[in-house]
């Protein structure tokens, strides 16, 4: 009756397990060569073990009073090792090139033992060679699954950064022609077609068209591109024709640094990974003894302390089933596959992490110091005043643009913008740029001085105060004061937004560092919630700040820092996670920051938070199942309890249980 219902129950667990198989192998869905290989063997192996069990023991034995002695025994173990083989080869040639490599304790060691042992026993005892083969029938079946489930989480990550193009469009002789995009050089001229990847960052000098970021940003919304406006790569151009002026190289452009990012990530560990990769390297050896040890030493202490048989069958079987148990698959690959699948789900959203280290700091952060230009405000600034001058405004203007002329400042763009006209920078020389002050420059031969109070200070020139709110720009020409011009910066729509979210995923400080007016930055600071705010500062005094700040956190709490201008390198470096905000930063910020948001959005910072605790929460739920359900097997098999159905799994169960956990941190679209 008991081995009926086991017959059953083995059918039912294998018909399931070759319905699913079939359903997955029916699709189109990217399997490997080795992934059908494998299938194809539990098929006839799982045929071939339900066929054997419906030949009873007895059968086999009517043989030997047909032939000779024995002969139904052999025959019927000849037909369970082939059959065991067939499933099986590969992990005992695994276990064996362990060996021979000195690499002995892992999971093909232990399985081979484990089996091979079972296999040994059955033999020996004439007994039922089901469960050798049934427990390598399941891991084999629980290692293709958790082999597809990785594959398919490896292609979901591939397809949403399938931005690399294959090819750029050249226009010679009135055709068009396709060259590898590194053999494009600055300033040439592509052509980008509707459907085509924009292959290289450049500047549009012909067309107009709508443009899917959606897999650099995370953002479905097309945006509309024009003659004149910058364009990087990776974008897909949907309506018309674009001809695009080059400005950077394929190597140093948009597409190929995310790619670069993308494909590095892995080689940054987390603690979490690191603390699985030291105690599978001591769990697994540890094991392997306390299994040898559970072999030998209860059945001599039955046989020389307490007088009894030694039983060695019982013991070994035993311990047999303590080595299957053992296995720590389910923590060696769903751990380090759950960052793999977090820094996937986050490059979906258009946050590009650049290693598993960094999506673990990110969870603990408790303090946000965010720059304000072009972080929190949009950094386009406008001049809306001018006030106390001795002179037209336009002329004024006019000397504050060619003087500013060599700064790449926004400030000093806006300037550029209301002059309106080409620069002459004939007019201009002996430029000299005051940092965090402003600039002194001659333009025309008359010495002209553009920037805030410290510098009229500095000059010992009388400035007249300003009650507006912006940026002030103090002029000074031929060293007399000529008035003020005020220009504004637009803060972003979602930067108060982005501050609530914060606070409510339980930053319990934000902090604003920025080198405009105290007056200006206290206004923004005030309207966005922002809880202190530091202004006035020259990029040094930002270090320093965030030295302050850092020291007077608590020890596991950790500090992120915002920011995307050229001058937030170092504070990126210093603080515990820099963020560049990515798709108008400067080059500098992309490479100090640990994190990069594609698409500038500050709203983005508390989603990367969101997944980076989704992820570790998953990668906890998954150490403490493994660890959990191993260690309660482990006891219940050195007692006798467990036998090799309950082993598998514990071991191949967990194993996919646990993989299918990890791979929802591929999915943050409701986050």
């Amino acid at each position: 009756m008991q081995e009926l219902i086991i017959n059953i129950l083995l059918g039912v667990v294998i018909l399931t397990a070759l319905i699913l198989l079939a359903v997955i192998g029916s699709r189109k869905n990217g399997m490997t060569k080795k992934q059908k290989t494998i299938m194809v063997r539990i098929l006839i192996s799982s045929a071939m073990l339900l066929g054997l069990q419906f030949l009873s023991s007895e059968m086999f034995s009517q043989l030997d009073e047909y032939l000779f002695l024995s002969a139904g025994r052999w025959m019927r173990f000849i037909l369970y090792l082939i059959d065991y083989f067939i499933i099986g080869y590969d992990i005992l040639k695994k276990a064996f090139k362990g060996i021979l490599n000195r690499r002995v304790f892992d999971e093909n060691f232990l399985m081979a033992v484990a089996t091979v042992g079972a296999l040994a026993l059955a033999v020996y005892e004439n007994g039922d060679y089901l469960e050798a083969i049934a427990v390598m029938l399941f891991y084999q079946i629980g290692e293709w699954f958790q082999s597809y489930a990785v594959g398919k989480s490896r292609r979901n990550i591939s397809d949403l950064m399938d931005i690399r193009p294959d090819y750029a469009n050249i226009e010679r002789n009135g055709t068009i022609e396709h060259v590898a995009p590194d053999e494009v050089g600055i300033g040439s001229v592509i052509v980008v077609q509707p459907g085509e990847k924009v292959p290289i960052d450049g500047i549009i000098v012909e067309g107009n068209s709508s443009l899917n970021t959606s897999a650099l940003t995370g953002e479905s919304i097309p945006r509309e591109a024009k003659a004149g406006d910058e364009i990087i790569s990776g974008c897909i151009n949907m309506t018309g024709v674009l001809k695009i002026q080059t400005t950077k190289e394929f190597e140093e452009s948009t597409v190929s640094k995310i790619l670069d990012l993308v494909e590095n990530a892995s080689s940054r560990k987390s603690r979490s990974e690191s603390f699985i990769s030291r105690f599978a390297k001591i769990y697994t050896p540890a094991v392997c003894y306390s299994a040898l040890a559970l072999a030998i030493f209860p059945p001599l202490i039955r046989m020389l302390a307490m007088g009894l048989s030694a039983d060695w069958g019982t013991w070994i079987y035993r311990a047999l089933t303590f080595l299957v148990i053992s296995c720590p698959c389910a923590l060696v690959i769903s751990i380090p596959l759950s960052f793999f699948a977090g820094i996937g789900g986050a490059s979906q959203a258009g946050i590009l992490v650049k290693g598993s280290n960094y999506l673990e700091t990110l969870s603990k952060v408790k303090t946000v110091v965010f720059d304000k230009t072009g972080t929190l405000t949009q950094g386009v600034f406008e001049v809306n005043g001018i006030h106390h001058n001795e002179m037209e405004n336009a002329k004024l203007i006019e000397y504050a643009a060619l003087a500013e002329s060599a700064s790449s400042h926004p400030i000093s763009k806006s300037l550029q913008r209301a002059y309106g006209k080409e620069i002459d920078r004939s007019r201009v020389s002996d430029i000299q740029e005051i940092s965090g002050n402003g600039v002194i420059a001659k333009v025309d031969g008359i010495e002209v001085a553009a920037g805030n109070d410290k510098l009229m200070k500095q000059l010992n020139i009388a400035y007249i105060d300003c009650h507006s709110t912006g940026t002030i720009i103090h002029m000074a020409i031929g060293g007399e004061y000529s008035g003020h011009i005020v220009i504004s910066d637009i803060v972003k729509p979602h930067s108060k937004e982005a501050v609530s979210s914060l606070k409510a995923e339980g930053v319990e400080k934000t902090v604003m560092l920025t080198g405009d007016a105290k007056k200006v930055s206290e206004q923004v600071g005030a309207s966005l919630g922002i809880d202190t705010v530091y202004s006035e500062l020259l990029p040094a005094d930002k270090v320093s700040k965030v030295e302050d700040l850092l020291k007077t956190k608590t020890p596991n709490a950790k500090l992120a820092f915002v920011g995307d201008g050229i001058n937030d390198a170092p504070v990126l470096s210093r603080a515990d996670i820099g963020i560049a905000m990515g798709a108008l930063g400067s080059d500098a910020a992309i490479e100090a920051a640990d994190i990069v948001l594609m698409d500038d959005d500050p709203i983005k910072i508390s989603k990367a938070i969101k997944i980076s605790r989704k992820c570790l929460r998953i990668v906890y739920e998954n150490i403490a199942l493994a660890l959990g359900i191993k260690f309660a097997c482990l006891i219940l098999g050195a007692l006798g309890i467990a036998n090799m159905y309950l082993a598998i799994f514990a071991d191949v169960g967990v194993m996919i249980i646990a993989v299918l956990n990890a791979i929802r941190c591929l999915y943050v679209k409701k986050l």
